[in-house]
């Protein structure tokens, strides 16, 4: 099984995108899932994490981004609000356990043009 991002695309900054995550086969379900983005020069950044007793997410992107989870759908999904060009990169969804992240998808990329 492998997790599948889409909603990625190019935007103007100020503008917004809704990023969906799926697994490849719809009976997997797991403790946790979260969302990443990686850019060549700053490298993997954690953006939030969903899990059954609650949620967190980075200081860098909290109040802008919003992350939930639709149970019923199994899809996560990350709300980018107000993007700026600094925003650019390759968004990564991962799920796994408490402690793991087992299962990575591939990304969707994300550009802010200024």
């Amino acid at each position: 099984v492998h997790l599948v991002e889409s909603g990625g695309g190019l935007v103007q900054a100020g503008g917004s995108l809704r990023l969906s995550c799926r697994p490849s086969e719809s009976r997997f379900l797991w403790a946790r899932w979260g969302w990443f983005r990686q850019d060549p020069v700053k490298g993997r950044d954690f953006l939030g994490a969903i899990w059954q007793s609650g949620f967190g997410s980075s200081d860098s992107v909290k109040g802008r981004f919003n992350i939930s989870l639709n149970r019923t759908e199994n899809a996560l999904y990350l709300e980018l609000n107000d993007l700026q060009s600094e925003d650019t990169a390759l968004y990564t969804c991962a799920a796994g356990t408490s402690s793991t992240w087992d299962y990575w998808g591939l990304g969707t990329q994300v550009t802010v043009s200024s």
